[in-house]
Order: C-alpha cells, then structure tokens, then sequence
C-alpha cells in the first residue's frame, strides 16, 4: 500500500504535465524566448559589462532592455505558427553550445570565430564535446525545447495575424530606442569604445556572423584563386651552387611567452638552446589571433600592414609565386588543412598515417611530419620549399600533443575540460608541448644538416598564441583589436646550412642584431622570395629581414 500511495503523486505529477498545453500567441513566444536568452544565456555579456567594462546599473538597465527588444524584434521577423517551434528548437540547442564555451573559454563569436568554428575538422571537434556540455544543455536546451512543444500557438485570422504582428515588431523598435535613451550617453560610448561587446550577445552574435561568413562565401565550388607576382624568376644560382631547400615550419599555438629562447623562466627549448648556429627572434607578432585568419595572411603580400581580409583570401599565396619562379612547393600538413594557401600544390595529409609509433586513432604526433620526408626532397638539381604544418600546442587537449617521454613538467592538465584543472596544471601540459615542439625542431635540422645535396635552411614560426587562463581568457580567437599580447606573440626562429649561408653571403652575426628588432608576420612573404633570390614587383625589400646582412643583394 505505502509503494502505491507513492506512486499515485508520480502519477498524478505526469498527468498534469501532459495536461499542460497553456495557449500563447508568437508575439509572447519571441518575448519570453528573447527575455530567457538574455537572462539565462549571456552571463559572459553580463560578467564582462560589470568586470571589464564596470557599467553601472542604469546601463546594465539600458543594455537590457535594449537587447531583449531587439532580439525579440528580430525573431518576430522569422517567427510563425508554423515556424516558430523548429527555430527556437534550433536556436536553444545551437545557444546552449555557445553560452557553454563562451562562458569557458570567454571567447567572441565573431566572423573569425564562426569560421574557424565551420574549419574545424571532427577530430578536434570531438575533442570540445566534454562531459562538461550535459548540464548546460539540459539547462539551455532540453528544458527550454520540452516546454516549447508543449505550448499552443494561437491561431488568428490572416488580416488580424498582420495587424498585430506589424504592431509587436512596432512596440519592440519603440522599447530599444528607449532602452537606448535611457542611458544614450553610456551606450554610445560603450558602442564606441568597446565594440567587441557586440559579440557577447547571444544568439544574435553567431547568427549574425554566421550569416557574414555565408553571404561572403557563394554556394558551389570555390573560385579559382586570382594570380600574384606574375613576373616571378629567379636568380639563376652561383656556377655550381647546390639547389637550395627551405623548410618552413608552421606551428600552431606557440606563444613567445613559454618560449624558452625567448626568456622564459622554464626552459621550453632545451635542443635549440644547444645549436649555437640557430638565430632567435623575440619579438614577432602574429597577424591574426587564429588559424584561419595568420596562415592566409602570412601568406600574403598584403599582409597585416595592408590587411584586407577578401582581397587575401581571393589571391594566391607565397607558394604560387615560388611554383611560378621554378621553386617545387610541397605542404606536409598534421592539421586541418592549408586555407586555400596551397590551393593547386604537393600537398600531403599526414594526419590519418597509421605509424604506431606516432599515431594513435585520433592523432598523429608531429614527427610524423618527417616521416619518409627524405625520400620526397630526393635532389634532383631543382629549388624547394617543403611546409610542415604542424599540430603543435592546439587546445584545449594539451596533455595530448606529446609523447609520455616528454612529460617533464607535472601535474598536468590530462582533460580537454581546463576548468576542472589548476592553472598550473593547464600551464605545465602546455609547456610539455612546447617541449615536444623544440624537440621536433632539431630532427628537422638534424635532417638537413645530413642532407648533402642542398644548401638548406629552416623557418620556424607559430601562427598564433594561447591564452592560459589570464584574465579569465583560455584558448585563442580573441577579437585582434583587443587581443592580449598572449595571443598575439609568437615565437620563430631560423638556422642556416653553412652551404645556405655562403650561397647568399649572408652575415649571421649581422643577423642576430637584426633578430633583435620587432617582427611580424609580414616579414615572412619577402624574406622567404629573398632566400631563393625571387625577383618580382611583389617583392618588398624593407620587411626581407635577411636583405641588410646579404652581401650580394643591393
């Protein structure tokens, strides 16, 4: 008997749910759909408002209202009786996501963002998809989607259904102009000065962003990338010179911070530290904070110093150049890709080899870059360019970026959820991977040093850094504009066969002043022309960082 009185509320708690199906109309829908996204879905707006911004009440008041308007006048664009369930369906669960590594990782969805996010292969998709997601998405979603479907939308003539919409979407304008009036002063200023806030506002940052990258990126094949340095030639080489071969590695997520060369307090680069004929430069900045925005950039000639996102992305890179000039190009890639950099060109994955050694079903370490990769420059009397992209330090699984040897610095962090680990924790696996990076360094120069039929050099240059927790930011993609300098930072370096140096007459000792100075990524397109003696309109001999030490160029 007590089982069954038990029972009987359970029971009886089931009926009413089923029983409840209150009628609203799709006014009151977008309403309290756009009120429940600014309250439950944008603590990283508020937070920010208040710890960044320090904004005071009437603002905060001002925001608010502005935002719940606006975003309610927007869904009552879109939203219908027919409509209206498979959209806030949609935009609850796409919502929760975002709030979830907003809140995380504090990044903005930006159109940088949104794009990195479409580039995202599954491997390092799956590697976000933590235990940490269930909660915010019972929360944000299932909830919220279980209580949707459970409404009654009201039905209406057409003519009344017009009137009464045109009349809600009217009351919305009229509440965020007020809203906006309220505080004007302190919203424009804050629209002013802080501008990136825009991206905090959840859903309307994704979905707008989301619809930039779209409109910018026609359906159907990519068109073919538009030609630069067409008058590409190089110098013809010394009378019995060796061809020559660079290898220019890319890293990922290298930040000069926790680069031993660089001054750091750990020593990150041990093997390097030991070549005496290895020139470091401290000071370079990257040209975006992410994969998808430095790589097509550094590319570039445009570069950061004439930045033009469409006109980068619509052109052809520093390999096309090089391959036009005579230089053989091959990209060797642990990553997601190229970005169109190499569009056309040698390309090779190495992210699905099987290697035991260095592979397991998800990943490949980064040696497997030099895996067989003498037997693809095997001389044969041409110029080559060989790009290694690497893994590197690409978050937030760090612990999973080097070999158990290289495990020097504990604890660490062994979880892609950094919020369940200590900052020391998260820095330690971070500098194990670095480590692992030094170490992957010299194998590649112990490579070319034994390769007898080049005058070789190598390249090394991270494409972005890392937040590691400072100021409550982890990861990368931060808005450029307000970047820290964590993200922006990088590391590279450079070593040059003795064959390479006297080939160019180049003055190492010369160099290492020069490595000095402040760089960038925009050094990179006329240094590497330079290095294999590529003539072309293109060329910039100010940002060659090698041009002042060679004594045979002008």
């Amino acid at each position: 008997m007590a089982v069954a009185e038990n029972v009987r509320p359970l029971a009886g708690s089931r009926t009413a749910w089923l029983r409840w199906r209150p009628e609203v109309s799709t006014e009151l829908l977008a309403l309290l759909a756009s009120v429940f996204f600014a309250v439950a879905c944008n603590y990283e707006l508020w937070h920010t408002l208040v710890a960044d911004v320090q904004a005071h009440a009437r603002l905060l008041v001002a925001v608010f209202v502005f935002v719940v308007a606006l975003q309610a006048f927007l869904l009552g664009l879109v939203l219908t009786r027919w409509t209206a369930k498979p959209l806030l369906t949609l935009l609850f669960l796409a919502t929760a996501f975002a709030a979830y590594y907003m809140t995380t990782y504090k990044v903005y969805l930006d159109p940088d963002m949104i794009r990195n996010v479409l580039e995202t292969d599954p491997h390092e998709a799956s590697e976000l998809l933590v235990s940490g997601l269930l909660l915010p998405l019972l929360a944000l979603a299932v909830l919220p989607i279980a209580a949707l479907w459970r409404l009654r939308l009201r039905s209406r003539t057409w003519l009344r259904a017009a009137w009464i919409r045109l009349a809600f979407l009217a009351g919305m304008l009229v509440l965020a102009a007020g809203g906006a009036l309220f505080a004007f002063q302190d919203l424009s200023a804050l629209a002013r000065n802080h501008r990136e806030v825009r991206y905090l506002v959840t859903p309307t940052n994704y979905v707008v962003s989301l619809s930039k990258v779209l409109l910018a990126t026609p359906p159907g094949p990519a068109k073919p990338l538009l030609p630069i340095g067409e008058d590409a030639h190089e110098v013809a080489r010394p009378h019995g010179g060796r061809p020559r071969l660079v290898v220019f590695v890319l890293g990922e997520t290298v930040r000069a911070q926790n680069w031993g060369l660089d001054g750091y307090l750990r020593q990150t680069t041990p093997q390097l530290a030991a070549m005496d004929d290895v020139v470091n430069f401290p000071d370079v900045e990257s040209c975006g904070t992410s994969t998808q925005v430095s790589v097509p950039c550094l590319f570039s000639p445009y570069g950061r110093h004439a930045y033009d996102q469409a006109r980068i992305r619509s052109h052809q890179s520093l390999l096309h150049v090089l391959l036009r000039a005579g230089v053989q190009v091959l990209w060797r890639d642990n990553q997601s890709g190229c970005k169109r950099v190499c569009d056309g060109l040698a390309f090779e994955s190495m992210a699905r080899a099987t290697d035991p050694a260095l592979c397991d079903p998800k990943r490949c370490f980064d040696e497997i870059l030099l895996s067989g990769l003498q037997a693809r420059i095997k001389p044969d009397g041409r110029d080559r360019i060989v790009v290694l992209h690497q893994l590197g330090n690409h978050g937030p699984a760090y612990y999973q970026r080097y070999p158990p040897a290289f495990r020097r610095f504990t604890p660490t962090c062994d979880t892609e959820q950094l919020g369940n680990c200590s900052r020391q924790q998260i820095v330690n696996s971070y500098d194990n991977a670095v480590l692992y990076t030094d170490h992957f360094l010299a194998r590649a120069i112990d490579l070319l040093r034994n390769e007898p039929g080049y005058d070789s050099a190598l390249v090394y240059v991270s494409d972005h850094g890392e937040s590691l927790g400072e100021n409550g930011l982890f990861l990368h993609g931060v808005p450029r504009a307000i970047a820290p300098t964590q993200q922006t930072r990088v590391p590279m370096v450079m070593w040059f066969s003795p064959g390479f140096a006297q080939q160019q007459r180049l003055d190492l000792a010369c160099l290492r002043q020069v490595a000095g100075e402040p760089a960038s990524h925009d050094n990179l397109f006329p240094t590497i022309l330079g290095m294999f003696q590529v003539q072309t309109g293109i060329y910039e001999p100010k940002l060659d960082l090698l041009r002042g030490c060679e004594h045979t160029r002008p």
